[in-house]
């Protein structure tokens, strides 16, 4: 039997891109269903891939040389767009991403990465014509609020004048406020290199640099969801006159990825970590919500899986499945990961149905 497979992951951390991911599963379900008909639609939830999922179906890709996280110019990619209003989109990983640090996190990076590059990026889009700015966030390395953005667009007030009249876009699924123990220091400071001692620094940081951005807003932005976005960059866009949208949501729209799932017998997603956070506004949950008021299942292939039966029935998944598990260790599954996602995308095929 024919069936219509739509194969729509995310990446998978720093090993693969969206495309990439979409591709390898897409060569093993190959493998053992050649008979199928697969329609590839990477996604992205505003994180790493935001841009490269874009350009593959809309808009101008241009690049431009920013400063990267730690000073050292870098050629980030973006997406104009110059259809009615003209939009730019952004993504901050490409500015002051992790995988741009030269190496692993330290708590030296910890406290030196900033958002810079991400002004510069906005300043190119505006100069450009963008009367529309959407900025995805995730994936970076910095934990400053934002202000190297902010001061690379020559402070709050010049920032707020020269957005004036400009719609600007937060696009991240993270609900995480700016400061406390759910904020950007507390939660994402770690896997950015911070020890305890570097955490406590950095909320400092974020506290003081917090009284400046809602003086520019005319309120308080601390605790808005998704103020702690990207290291408190969601904080500064906000504080700019922006507002937090869906990032898994505009890649849907822009990627007609209703239609998709419509057409669809079966969806394949997946991730680097299939976890507890998948559920709630990732690209995963985005997925399978559209797939269960159709009643289309769903097949997860990620990384490392940490959900039980019991919480993939309440999500609308009918079965995860592991790199991890099915390389033999976390090492392998990194280091070799293209294939050992095109091996087990071949394993689960030959067993659907």
């Amino acid at each position: 039997m024919v069936a219509a497979i739509l194969i729509a992951p995310d990446c998978f951390g720093d090993s693969l891109t969206a495309v990439q991911a979409a591709q390898s599963i897409a060569a093993g379900w190959r493998r053992a269903r050649p008979q199928d008909v697969l329609t590839l639609a990477p996604q992205s939830d505003g994180g790493p891939g935001f841009v490269e999922v874009l350009a593959s179906r809309l808009g101008e890709v241009r690049t431009t040389s920013v400063s990267g996280p730690l000073d050292t110019d870098v050629d980030a990619q973006w997406v104009l767009d110059s259809s009615p209003p003209v939009t730019a989109y952004i993504e901050c990983a490409q500015a002051c991403g992790l995988t741009l640090l030269g190496g692993p996190p330290t708590v030296r990076t910890a406290l030196d990465a900033h958002s810079r590059g991400v002004g510069q990026l906005i300043a190119a889009a505006r100069a450009a014509g963008a009367r529309r700015i959407v900025v995805g966030l995730g994936g970076s390395s910095c934990t400053d609020g934002g202000r190297g953005m902010v001061e690379a667009l020559g402070g709050p007030a010049a920032a707020r004048d020269l957005l004036a009249g400009v719609e600007l876009i937060a696009a991240s699924d993270v609900e995480h406020p700016l400061l406390g123990p759910t904020g950007a220091a507390a939660v994402f400071g770690p896997q950015k290199g911070a020890d305890p001692d570097t955490v406590a620094v950095l909320e400092a940081r974020l506290t003081a640099w917090a009284q400046e951005l809602n003086a520019a807003a005319g309120r308080d932005i601390r605790d808005d969801p998704g103020a702690g976005a990207a290291g408190g960059i969601g904080a500064a866009l906000l504080a700019l006159g922006g507002r937090r949208e869906s990032g898994a949501a505009i890649i849907a729209e822009h990627t007609a990825l209703d239609a998709d799932i419509a057409a669809a017998d079966l969806v394949i997603t997946g991730e680097g970590r299939f976890d507890d956070q998948s559920l709630h506004g990732k690209v995963v949950s985005a997925l399978a919500a559209g797939a269960r008021s159709r009643r289309i299942p769903v097949l997860v292939l990620a990384g490392q899986v940490t959900l039980d039966r019991a919480a993939l029935q309440t999500a609308g998944i009918a079965s995860a499945h592991s790199v991890t598990d099915h390389a033999g260790s976390v090492q392998r599954a990194i280091e070799d990961a293209a294939n050992q996602l095109t091996g087990l995308a071949c394993e689960v095929a030959a067993g659907w149905g």
